[in-house]
C-alpha cells in the first residue's frame, strides 16, 4: 500500500486527467467491466461509490471477488489489485456523499444506474423533480441503495514498462499477516 501511495502520487503531481480512474471487473453471469474512480486508498485497501442496484452492485452481492486496473499509461505504468469487495456502512458512506456537490447528489437519486430508460427526458425529468424536493443548499439525504465498497486486496501487482518489452512486473501478495513480494516475467 505504501508502494501504491508512492505511485498514485506520482500519477497526480503528472497531471494526468483522472488520475484515479480504475477499471473494475465484477463476476456475474460473465465477466463485467467499467470505470469508476478512486475515492480512497490506505492500509485497508481501495475505496469507491456506487449505486448498490447497479450491476456492478449486484455483482458484487453475489460475489465480492473483483479486479481494479488504474491504467496509467502516459506514465508507462499499470497496477493491478484483485481481491474480495464488501459494502461499506451508510455511516461510513454519508461523509463522502455530502461532500459531493449538490448535483452530484440529486443525480445519485435519479439514476437507477444500469437500467433501461425511455428517453433521455425521462432522466431529466426525475432531475427536475429532485431538484424541487431539495432545491439547492438544502441537505439531500444519502439514498440507502447508494454506498461505498472498500476493495481488500489479496494481490497488488505493480508493471512499469521497459524497454523492448521487457518490463517489470512486481507482485505483492497476503502472506499471513503481512505481504510477500515476488518479480514476474515481463
Amino acid at each position: 500500500m505504501t508502494q501504491f501511495a508512492k505511485w498514485f502520487a506520482e500519477t497526480l503531481a503528472a497531471g494526468l486527467p483522472e488520475p484515479n480512474a480504475m477499471v473494475l471487473v465484477t463476476l456475474g453471469d460473465r465477466p463485467h467491466g467499467r470505470t469508476v474512480l478512486l475515492k480512497d486508498h490506505g492500509e485497508g485497501g481501495f475505496i469507491f461509490y456506487t449505486n448498490r442496484t447497479s450491476r456492478k452492485g449486484r455483482d458484487l452481492a453475489g460475489d465480492p471477488r473483483c479486479c481494479t486496473v488504474f491504467p496509467w499509461y502516459a506514465l508507462g505504468r499499470q497496477v493491478t489489485v484483485e481481491g474480495t469487495a464488501r459494502p461499506l456502512s451508510m455511516r461510513e458512506s454519508e461523509p463522502y456523499f455530502h461532500s459531493r456537490a449538490w448535483r452530484s447528489q440529486i443525480a445519485a437519486w435519479a439514476s437507477r444506474q444500469s437500467t433501461v430508460l425511455s428517453s433521455r427526458a425521462e432522466l431529466d425529468g426525475r432531475v427536475a423533480d429532485l431538484e424541487r424536493r431539495w432545491p439547492e443548499g438544502s441537505q439531500v439525504p444519502m439514498p440507502d441503495f447508494w454506498g461505498g465498497y472498500l476493495i481488500t486486496p489479496d494481490t497488488v501487482e505493480f508493471w512499469e514498462s521497459g524497454q523492448n518489452r521487457l518490463h517489470d512486473r512486481l507482485r505483492y501478495y497476503r502472506a499471513g499477516d503481512g505481504w510477500g513480494i515476488e518479480r514476474l516475467s515481463p
